[in-house]
């Protein structure tokens, strides 16, 4: 098992990275013309948000290259021990895979209003259909979930960080988005806000 989690951790979030923010971000350029990164790089409260994000992932792609290099030792650090088990870790792959597929159908789904950020310039439509109906923040949710999935696959506390810092992040940026979209879509946003949850068909 350690010799699958060596490689399949840092390929997984490398081809998760390519696949759905650069090739996404890639398509709704070569059809629209604008950049979907959005995220400011000013000394704004919304910009330090877009630093973490980025520190964040910048750490785990080297937390992962670790595991990939130094698999014994990494794996066995700062170990959580009741999530360590072989169920544990089957279950993180799953997961893992099963967030994967949910981002990218959510990213379809969404066309040409995928933004890495608020994009203040332009007027997205509001897209309530697909997994949107169940969810208003698929994309977030499906991230959230590679993460709790990358826990119970590597389960040590550098991981639960992961975990807890990207939520929190995912939080705030997730409210700041709702700001906007009311702004932007009114009553059909506070509409939408009734009948669906933040991050799942619940509120």
């Amino acid at each position: 098992m350690t010799d699958f989690i060596r490689f399949f951790a840092p390929l997984y979030f490398i081809f998760f990275f390519i696949t759905a923010f650069l090739g996404a971000s890639l398509l709704v350029y070569t059809r629209t013309g604008r950049r979907p990164d959005v995220l400011p790089s000013d000394d704004s409260a919304y910009g330090l948000i877009g630093r973490y994000f980025k520190i964040i992932l910048t750490a785990l792609f080297i937390y992962t290259l670790l595991i990939l290099l130094f698999p014994e030792k990494i794996l066995s650090a700062f170990t959580i021990r009741f999530l360590d088990h072989p169920v544990s870790r089957y279950a993180g792959i799953f997961m893992m895979v099963s967030a994967f597929v949910w981002v990218i159908t959510a990213q379809i789904q969404m066309k040409d209003s995928w933004r890495i950020g608020i994009d203040h310039t332009t007027k997205t439509k509001l897209v309530v259909t697909g997994l949107f109906r169940i969810s208003r923040n698929p994309v977030f949710l499906g991230m959230t979930v590679a993460l709790i999935g990358f826990l119970f696959l590597v389960p040590t506390i550098i991981s639960f960080t992961f975990l807890l810092s990207g939520h929190m992040l995912m939080q705030i940026q997730i409210r700041l988005e709702e700001e906007y979209l009311l702004q932007q879509h009114g009553a059909g946003y506070m509409n939408y806000k009734k009948t669906t949850g933040r991050m799942l068909c619940f509120h």
